[in-house]
C-alpha cells in the first residue's frame, strides 16, 4: 500500500485543466501529466523514506487526503485491482454530489492513465487500459464529525482501513479534540523533519498553490 500527502492532491487538481485539454495520440497517451506524477508511480518520493515500489507492480491500494475549496478534509482510497475508488467523509453534506463529481473527476481519469503511460510492458498497458476508475462515497458507519475536525478525521480513516480496522466506537465527534491532538503528536514524534524534506522533494512544484 502507498499513502500520499495533501500536495499530491492538489498537484494532481491544480494540472487538471492541462491534462484534459491536451490532444492524445492515436493510443489515447501523450497527454501532460502533473510535474512529478512519475516519482509517485514509482514510489521515489518522499526522498527520506523512498519505498521504490511501483504502483501496479508492488501497490494495490492507495490512500489520500484531499482538501475542497480549502475548506474541508476528505480521505480516498484507491484500489488499483478494483478500478474504484472509495471516499471517505466526515461531514457528508459540506459536499453536494456533482461538486464531489468534479472532486473526483482527476483521479478517477488520471491514475489508470498514469499506471497505462508508465506501464512496462505492452501486457501491462492493455491490462491496466485507460478506461476511468468508478468511485463511490461510503455512508454506512462512518464517524461523522463537527466543524473544524475534518483533517483528523480524514487521516483517521486512513488509519483504520490500512490497519484492516474497524472504525472504533471511540471515534466520533465527542472526541474529535482528543484525536486531533494525539495524532499531532505521533506525527511530531516520527517525522520531526517531514516539512523540510517535503519542501525539497516538491521544489519543482511551486506552482500547485499558485
Amino acid at each position: 500500500m502507498c499513502f500520499l500527502d495533501h500536495i499530491f492532491s492538489r498537484q494532481w487538481r491544480a494540472s487538471y485543466p492541462d491534462f484534459k485539454s491536451d490532444t492524445p495520440d492515436a493510443n489515447g497517451l501523450g497527454r501532460r501529466l502533473p510535474g512529478g506524477a512519475w516519482n509517485y508511480h514509482a514510489g521515489v518520493i518522499p526522498s527520506f523514506c523512498q519505498s521504490k515500489k511501483v504502483w501496479g507492480v508492488d501497490v494495490d491500494d492507495i490512500y489520500a487526503p484531499v482538501n475542497f475549496k480549502n475548506q474541508h478534509w476528505i480521505a480516498i482510497w484507491i484500489s488499483i485491482p478494483k478500478r474504484h475508488i472509495v471516499v471517505w467523509d466526515s461531514i457528508i453534506g459540506h459536499i453536494s454530489p456533482e461538486e464531489l463529481d468534479e472532486v473526483m473527476e482527476h483521479f478517477v481519469t488520471m491514475v489508470p492513465y498514469l499506471l497505462v503511460e508508465c506501464a512496462l510492458s505492452n501486457e501491462q498497458k492493455v491490462q491496466y487500459t485507460l478506461e476511468p476508475y468508478t468511485y463511490a462515497r461510503e455512508t454506512d458507519g462512518v464517524p461523522q464529525c463537527r466543524a473544524g475536525d475534518c483533517d483528523p478525521f480524514a487521516l483517521k480513516y486512513i488509519e483504520c482501513h490500512a490497519l484492516g480496522m474497524e472504525f472504533p466506537k471511540a471515534f466520533n465527534k465527542r472526541n474529535g479534540k482528543s484525536i486531533r491532538e494525539k495524532m499531532a503528536v505521533d506525527i511530531f514524534q516520527e517525522l520531526p523533519m517531514c516539512h523540510e524534506w517535503e519542501n525539497q522533494d516538491n521544489d519543482e512544484n511551486l506552482g500547485t498553490y499558485k
